[in-house]
């Protein structure tokens, strides 16, 4: 089955979809082994990989380069950043080629000024919400797959209020998004507002605020949780220091290279050696 498929289904049941940041294949790769149903692709994990803030610096073909490996690398959809859809409207139509191209599921398109900002900094501005119609028609009549999700980020409550955020995500569903998601939610009554304002909605949550649980309880169809991030950081950054002041890493934080490598598929190498016949070279 399609990974569209597997994903639509996935939103037409009544269970809530929550998809981990993941910043490469190999986490990906982690995330389906313990039983995700879906993965989210991470523009400020992207960005940090390659050592920048999310501030729009990443090109579109460097996100869809990375996009491409997490979803050759997985069976389970992928769901990606798409920033501003790098762009006026035609940009967005070949954005949601590209990232149609490499295989993954859905995208989220945002109603930012481009080049963006992370959706929790200061900083940000949005284009008029017609504009941003625009770029969902636009997104729509490109897709090659109808099964591909078209997700409609809403950054304007941090910059023009609530009211304009809850006009904005009607304005954008009624143009034909499959999901809305209101970014920059930071507490308890934020999200409580979210669910009763726009109660009509498939709608997408990112956050680390709240349960999966609780988050399901309001009706939320999408949770995307983004500790990962800030999980790796602190580990590597914990190790580092401990390697450096003490001259050795506690061996009990790693898993071992076959672990690894069994999740990466090291014994399907070996079983295609021994079919085609591959050996190593002779020792000279």
């Amino acid at each position: 089955m399609k990974t569209t498929s597997k994903l639509r289904q996935l939103m037409a049941s009544d269970q809530m979809i929550v998809a981990p940041f993941v910043i490469n294949a190999l986490h990906a790769k982690i995330a389906e082994s313990v039983g995700f149903d879906a993965v989210y692709m991470t523009g400020a994990g992207t960005a940090a990989e390659k050592g920048f803030p999310d501030v729009g610096l990443l090109t579109m073909s460097e996100m869809v380069g990375n996009a491409k490996y997490i979803a050759n690398a997985i069976d389970v959809p992928v769901i990606c950043d798409a920033d501003t859809g790098y762009g006026n409207p035609l940009n967005v139509q070949r954005t949601v080629r590209e990232y149609e191209a490499a295989g993954v599921a859905g995208i989220h398109i945002e109603d930012q000024v481009f080049p963006k900002k992370c959706g929790f900094f200061d900083g940000k501005q949005v284009i008029p919400s017609n504009e941003m119609v625009q770029k969902i028609h636009a997104a729509l009549d490109a897709r090659n797959d109808p099964e591909f999700v078209v997700i409609a980020r809403c950054d304007a409550y941090a910059v023009t209020g609530w009211e304009d955020t809850v006009r904005r995500c009607r304005e954008y569903m009624d143009a034909g998004a499959d999901m809305v998601f209101v970014d920059g939610i930071k507490s308890a009554e934020d999200l409580q507002a979210y669910a009763k304002d726009l109660p009509d909605f498939p709608r997408m949550y990112n956050g680390d605020l709240f349960s999966t649980q609780e988050v399901a309880e309001l009706g939320y169809k999408l949770m995307i949780c983004g500790g990962t991030i800030w999980l790796i950081y602190q580990q590597l950054k914990d190790s580092y220091e401990e390697l450096k002041t003490k001259g050795k890493v506690d061996t009990s934080r790693y898993g071992t290279r076959w672990q690894v490598a069994e999740l990466l598929g090291l014994q399907n190498v070996y079983d295609l050696e021994s079919k085609y016949g591959v050996s190593q070279a002779p020792v000279t």
